[in-house]
């Protein structure tokens, strides 16, 4: 059955921006109540702003989902509404660079807040969901939940850990009828993320030639809240990658390296910058990056349709190899 979203009461962490601004819209479109977190305060009330002109209730909690103990505190600010209804675990960080010449306190920092940060969202949001017997957690998680991504050792070890971590809870709640654990696996989106990202590279960042509006992913998100399910991918490009994966892994993998290194040595020199890791980004961004425009629509159709099939060659490829060494 379809749930209602009229009047639910909604945690989004990560809503100053990106996807959880754009999430946070469109729950408020639908008459939801909204809880909003993220680091920065002055982001969130503008987000809030426009969520109220929609016509929602809102309560801005500025919190930084690595300290389990603010985390706690969000979930007792939010159950002044009486409940919780839906907790979306949004918030997401990413550090560019070869692994070697990444600090190690960079890759600590991805790994805290993109895995030990939805711990303590789902730490704070089972307990109040086992108590008034129903809740619906959303871990955002992403293409890279099980596709590696060189030149991103850390973001990708945290994604992989963050689908294993949904899968484990899920399975531990199996009895719990009316309480869901569901995860979002988008590819590339046209939001803030790259640009406010650490960059360890030396080189100008940018996203391959299709990227999806954000927008996208917040119906998945609505669509889930009213009728869950255990996971759901955005975009055509993370189906077919997840199936190249899924058939050869290694080749893969070592092609994405090849591509991300090739796009490295040509790109334009740039200034190394630890990005929004240990602080707010400057500048919060609102939903969109602007990449889609950089692209014409033809090109980036094309393109992301060739990378795909080259992907699905080469891993179908490696299929075969595998087998025929295994056969002697």
């Amino acid at each position: 059955m379809r749930k209602s979203l009229k009047d639910a009461v909604v945690v989004i962490t990560g809503a100053s921006s990106g996807v959880g601004q754009a999430t946070a819209e469109a729950f408020a479109s639908r008459g939801s109540n909204l809880v909003l977190a993220a680091r920065d305060a002055a982001a969130l009330q503008s987000v809030a702003k426009t969520c109220r002109a929609l016509g929602a209730v809102v309560l801005v909690v500025p919190t930084d989902v690595t300290d389990a103990d603010a985390v706690k505190e969000l979930a007792r600010k939010a159950m002044s509404f009486g409940r919780i209804d839906v907790w979306f675990s949004n918030v997401g960080v990413g550090a560019v660079g070869r692994f070697e010449e990444t600090p190690i306190e960079a890759h600590e920092r991805v790994v805290r807040t993109n895995l030990i940060g939805h711990f303590n969202d789902a730490h704070a949001a089972i307990p109040i969901f086992l108590r008034q017997g129903h809740g619906t957690f959303i871990n955002m998680i992403s293409l890279g939940g099980f596709a590696s991504t060189p030149y991103a050792a850390a973001y990708s070890a945290s994604k992989f850990g963050l689908r294993g971590f949904s899968e484990a809870l899920r399975a531990e709640l199996a009895d719990q009828r009316d309480i869901h654990v569901c995860d979002v696996y988008p590819t590339f989106l046209d939001t803030p993320g790259v640009a406010h990202g650490a960059n360890y590279t030396g080189r100008r960042l940018t996203v391959p030639p299709l990227v999806y509006d954000p927008r996208r992913v917040a119906r998945a998100v609505l669509r889930l809240a009213q009728r869950p399910r255990h996971s759901v991918t955005v975009g055509a490009i993370a189906d077919l990658t997840r199936l190249a994966h899924f058939l050869a892994p290694n080749t893969m993998s070592r092609l994405l390296a090849r591509l991300t290194s090739m796009y490295l040595r040509r790109a334009p020199r740039a200034d190394k910058s630890n990005g929004n890791l240990f602080r707010p980004p400057a500048q919060p961004g609102g939903v969109e990056g602007g990449w889609r425009s950089q692209h014409r629509v033809p090109v980036a159709a094309i393109a992301a349709a060739a990378i795909a099939g080259l992907a699905l060659a080469v891993a179908i490829r490696g299929v075969h190899r595998t087998s025929y060494r295994r056969a002697w």
